[in-house]
């Protein structure tokens, strides 16, 4: 006969049996996982450690290669330069980087000659300029090399044609010394039209790089290593491994890892060997990827496995006398509780428990017929795990950047879910401004590097006003984005004749030199002058301006002109076209450029017109001094002059005399106005001198098609002080008139052109 049990007997006899034996296997089951889980970590904290400092020296690589970098690309706009000019150019720029880079031993460029010297077209043959300290003092060399052909080590790095870290080399100035230092070559290509041109480079001591690795220690017993991609160790705590091959130090390890080429792909790995003491360290090899080189090298770091797993075993230890501390502990409560509680309870105790660590899943949801408070509990509970899923869901979708999901809410007092709701709010509006900080960051950092390297230009070019315009427009027109631009200042040399003249333009990478003038208030250029004031239009005529380039052309979606300003006086007008639509912030960079170039422009106006004063005022010296020789001779020979300019005179009145009467004298001012007439011309056309005076030269002139597109060109011929022979035809009152005429420009006391005297003689009279 069965014996009957009492709820408490059943919960001692049967739960309490079953739940310690699960216990048991559970908490057995999560410290193995455990212990496996820590001890991953900490390879994976061991990886992590070498990847953060293989990313430090990156760094360092990329700080060393951004410098010959920028003066690789710097230096592609002085390839029209005279070679002699830009050597000494060169040299001037070097010496000061060197100076104020210490790390730098030495700082040198090669010039292929096929890219600077007309007519050379041999592959090989180049300039090199060299400059390196040598104690405190700084030295330089120009020479000539690969004359006969390029060495295999230039010869490879010109075939590949990108910037590079170069293998690590023996100085030799320590060959043969105990303490062996190692230098290494940064090298960046430049290129012109897409064509090698040659390369700069810097030689640095790896010094600061292996006292770097030597002092990285994370746990006792660890230390590090640098290996280049080549395989060399740069760097070791063991003096005797440095230039060492790791394929002669570490032969084991080389052939079974692959570690050269595992190194020479970039690769991420760690693996686990024993030491000479039979202790097993965790090997890690990061990668060292700098710039756009694809030879990268390795950071290693090396530690003791039994140091860096000490922490999972003692956390394995303590989790264990936990887990049998919670087992006795469990006991303890139900036995203690027993009486009171019964299965369903049991059940959504060990739930609510699951909660409060939390775990939060469809899998808590209990389902009870109970039919008392306990189901109605147990009801409420699948309530709140339902809410709590939903709101988790939530969280991780806004955790995801998605702060668009809905949230409903359980009821008016749902706290929590309100909470959630409003923190989803908040990110999305610190999302927005966080986004709109970034974008104004990157506008002031453009605008800063642009204003930084504009500065740089304008100072460079100071002294030169037609260089100072080409290096602007060409910077500002790439610098900017846009396709074509040209710069016009106003040429007020003649006062007769002022106007706003090209002085320089730059297209699609090419320079044109273009001849092209603009009258004061012409155009959207004189506009822009008269109002001082940016003019930007996005919707260009057809006609306006066409954009070339070797697909076709094109015509630009916006052209912006910025005045050139300087106490509200406008010197000139930047013009740019663009085929990308300008923001207001790169409008606002060229506003704020033209101020700093206007005032760059009149100083070096300023200093020419200084400079041909002084010029001149030292020509007008010398002449004093020469002229006051002549005056004396001059004053000996005035008194015979003056008899003979008597006579002369009545000479040339009489030659004026004679022509009146046997040729047709007329008389124009620039314009092509007749200002004077002789009597002789009167009687030929029978027209009163009122008449004539005053009309132009067109008039009553008969022309044909040719000579009418030509007529512009022949007058200009004639105000720039080209005489002219040619037939015309007249028609004064019904009666055409055939006449030889001779032009000839007039100039005043000055040189300069002030009228245009016209001989001329009717042909029917040499017919006759």
């Amino acid at each position: 006969m069965s014996r009957k049990l009492k709820i408490r007997q059943k919960i001692l006899l049967y739960i309490l049996t079953f739940t310690a034996l699960l216990y048991i296997v559970s908490v057995g089951y999560i410290l193995l996982n455990s212990r496996k889980t820590i001890y991953d970590d900490a390879i994976l904290k061991t990886q992590l450690s070498a990847k953060v400092t293989a990313n430090e020296i990156a760094g360092v690589f990329e700080r060393e290669l951004s410098l010959v970098r920028t003066l690789s690309q710097a230096f592609t706009v002085y390839k029209d330069m005279p070679h002699e000019q830009w050597k000494k150019l060169f040299l001037d720029m070097y010496l000061p980087v060197l100076k104020e880079n210490p790390q730098v031993y030495s700082l040198w460029d090669s010039w292929e000659y096929k890219s600077y010297v007309p007519g050379y077209d041999k592959d090989y043959g180049r300039f090199v300029i060299t400059t390196w300290r040598e104690g405190t003092q700084l030295k330089w060399l120009y020479d000539q090399r690969s004359i006969a052909g390029d060495p295999p080590i230039y010869g490879a790095y010109k075939k590949k044609g990108i910037e590079a870290i170069w293998e690590p080399y023996v100085d030799q100035v320590t060959t043969g010394k105990s303490d062996v230092k190692l230098m290494i070559t940064y090298s960046s290509p430049i290129y012109i039209n897409n064509t090698f041109s040659g390369i700069i480079a810097t030689d640095q001591g790896l010094e600061s790089l292996q006292e770097m690795v030597s002092k990285i220690k994370p746990v006792s017993g660890s230390y590090a290593y640098l290996v280049s991609n080549t395989g060399i160790i740069a760097g070791h705590p063991n003096k005797e491994l440095i230039f060492k091959n790791i394929s002669e130090a570490f032969a084991d390890d080389a052939q079974n890892q692959n570690l050269l080429e595992r190194i020479q792909k970039g690769e991420e790995f760690n693996y686990i060997k024993l030491d000479e003491n039979g202790k097993k360290h965790l090997i890690c090899y990061a990668p060292i990827i700098a710039g756009k080189t694809n030879t990268p090298w390795a950071f290693v770091l090396s530690a003791p496995l039994d140091v860096i797993t000490a922490s999972a075993k003692k956390t394995l230890y303590i989790s264990l006398g936990v887990s049998i501390i919670g087992l006795f502990l469990m006991v303890f409560v139900l036995l203690f509780i027993s009486d009171n509680l019964t299965k369903p309870i049991r059940r959504i105790t060990e739930i609510l428990k699951r909660i409060a660590k939390g775990e939060i899943s469809n899998e808590l949801i209990v389902n009870l017929n109970t039919g008392d408070e306990i189901e109605e509990m147990a009801i409420a509970l699948n309530t709140s795990i339902e809410g709590l899923n939903q709101k988790t869901d939530f969280a991780n979708q806004i955790g995801k950047g998605n702060y668009d999901s809905s949230l409903e809410l359980l009821s008016e007092k749902d706290v929590l879910g309100k909470s959630l709701q409003y923190m989803r709010e908040s990110l999305r509006n610190a999302a927005v401004e966080e986004e709109k900080r970034k974008v104004d960051d990157q506008k002031r950092s453009w605008a800063n590097e642009g204003y930084a390297k504009f500065g740089e230009i304008l100072r460079q070019n100071n002294n030169d006003l037609q260089k100072l315009c080409d290096s602007v427009i060409v910077g500002l027109v790439k610098y900017v984005g846009a396709n074509q631009g040209g710069i016009f200042l106003w040429n007020e040399e003649d006062k007769y004749n002022q106007y706003f003249e090209l002085v320089s333009a730059f297209a699609w990478d090419r320079k044109k030199y273009i001849t092209k003038q603009l009258e004061k208030g012409e155009g959207l250029v004189g506009a822009c002058a008269m109002e001082k004031e940016t003019i930007f239009m996005t919707e260009v005529p057809d006609d306006y301006v066409m954009i070339s380039s070797g697909l076709g052309e094109s015509n630009p979606r916006c052209v912006v002109l910025v005045p050139l300003k300087h106490e509200e006086e406008v010197l000139g007008v930047i013009e740019m076209a663009s085929f990308k639509i300008l923001e207001k912030f790169e409008i606002e960079f060229v506003e704020k450029i033209a101020e700093s170039i206007a005032s760059t422009i009149l100083s070096v106006k300023i200093n020419a017109r200084t400079k041909m004063l002084l010029e001149q005022s030292q020509m007008q010296a010398e002449e004093m001094k020469a002229q006051e020789e002549e005056m004396r001779q001059n004053m000996e020979e005035l008194q015979a002059t003056q008899e003979e300019v008597t006579r002369k005179s009545g000479e040339i009145e009489g030659f004026l005399h004679s022509i009146n009467s046997s040729a047709y004298v007329i008389e124009y001012d620039l314009g092509g106005n007749i200002i004077n007439v002789n009597d002789a011309f009167l009687q030929l056309i029978g027209v009163p001198r009122d008449q004539i005076v005053g009309s132009h030269h067109s008039n009553n002139l008969v022309l044909t098609e040719q000579q009418k597109k030509e007529y512009g060109i022949f007058w200009d011929n004639l105000k720039a002080g080209m005489a002219k022979k040619t037939k015309s035809k007249i028609s004064w009152q019904g009666r055409t008139i055939e006449l030889l005429e001779t032009y000839i420009p007039v100039r005043d006391t000055e040189g300069r052109i002030s009228k245009v005297m016209k001989l001329a003689f009717e042909i029917e009279e040499f017919n006759d």
